[in-house]
């Protein structure tokens, strides 16, 4: 008999080859095969049982799981434009937020738009085959420029072809609401929004603006009760966008900003930053910045005000801006000369 554990140890693996002899043999074979005591046979027992479960082989269930999450991840809706597809790595990310600020009249709610119809294409062409539910909270919809966007999308998307343009039935694939006050937009977040998403109805929620609600609801000293309604709201987004595999962009107000600190929160070379402070910008996976610039530019029969698009913070991009123009058929990349 062996007399210490290394001895056991090295006679052991000189009887047998795998965790697999010691599982498929019964106790008094093993005693027979490697002359150890009853105690002995039920330790090896044991630990061989323990060694298999740490190696435990993969699952399907288990393949499907962590496959859906990698595809998930990598998931990008387009932005409609190789330029800010390119700045964005493929467009915006599959369950998560993005928020996108600026001022007004920067551009954000024709970005907001835009995604609604790139969501409706197949995912060849940087879509997700579903719809988009636009939560306006101050504002009318902009319906007629809509339509207008619309009748551009041959225009805007001329890499599609004009059969698939043609076909979608863009103005049927978005759900609008009206939401005035904060508990409205929760409702619609808890009732509206997941009956949408659980249909497959839907697969991007804007909402458009964030700020608004919470600028016009809370004074300076119910900044506790403010950043506890900031977290229940951010909390039911996110459940949204991971459990349906969604993509929700929050479009967000700007604030002066007062100190070096506060510019953290947006881009150094801006003299506002977004709106809501810590606490949100917490809660956000990617943050974007839409700058309307001094320059114009012309093209044809149309000018258009230069604006930047610009990464504030993302864990997967770089920071780094693109100059925009919004033109008729919608938002496109500028390359300026040098």
């Amino acid at each position: 008999m062996c007399k210490n554990r290394s001895q056991w140890s090295t006679h052991i693996k000189a009887q047998l080859k795998s965790v697999r002899d010691v599982l498929y043999l019964s106790g008094p074979d093993l005693q027979r095969r490697t002359a150890l005591s009853c105690s002995e046979v039920q330790e090896l027992l044991t630990a061989a049982a323990a060694a298999c479960r740490r190696h435990r082989p993969t699952t399907a269930l288990q393949l499907h799981h962590s496959e859906r999450q990698r595809s998930k991840s990598s998931l990008r809706l387009s932005a409609a434009c190789p330029v800010l597809d390119l700045l964005l790595r493929g467009g915006l990310p599959v369950g998560a937020i993005t928020e996108l600020s600026g001022e007004s009249g920067a551009g954000k709610t024709q970005l907001g738009l835009q995604l609604c119809l790139s969501v409706q294409y197949p995912p060849e062409h940087g879509g997700l085959s579903s719809g988009a539910l636009y939560i306006c909270t101050e504002d009318q919809f902009p319906i007629r420029r809509l339509q207008q966007l619309i009748a551009g999308q041959s225009v805007l998307r001329s890499d599609v072809p004009s059969s698939l343009n043609s076909c979608l039935c863009f103005s049927d694939h978005i759900y609008i609401e009206h939401t005035a006050d904060l508990e409205s937009l929760k409702v619609c977040l808890s009732r509206r929004a997941p009956l949408l998403l659980g249909q497959g109805l839907v697969r991007l929620i804007v909402v458009d603006s964030v700020a608004s609600l919470f600028r016009c609801e809370f004074q300076a000293d119910d900044w506790l009760e403010r950043n506890k309604q900031l977290l229940i709201l951010s909390s039911m987004l996110h459940y949204l966008s991971q459990e349906f595999d969604a993509s929700v962009l929050c479009i967000n107000q700007v604030t002066d900003v007062f100190s070096q600190s506060a510019n953290s929160l947006g881009p150094s070379s801006s003299s506002v930053c977004p709106a809501l402070g810590l606490a949100w910008a917490n809660q956000v996976m990617v943050r974007l910045m839409m700058l309307r610039l001094q320059e114009t530019v012309s093209r044809g029969d149309e000018s258009s005000t230069l604006r930047r698009l610009e990464v504030v913070f993302a864990p997967h991009l770089a920071r780094d801006g693109r100059h925009v123009a919004v033109w008729r058929e919608g938002v496109r990349g500028v390359v300026l000369p040098e």
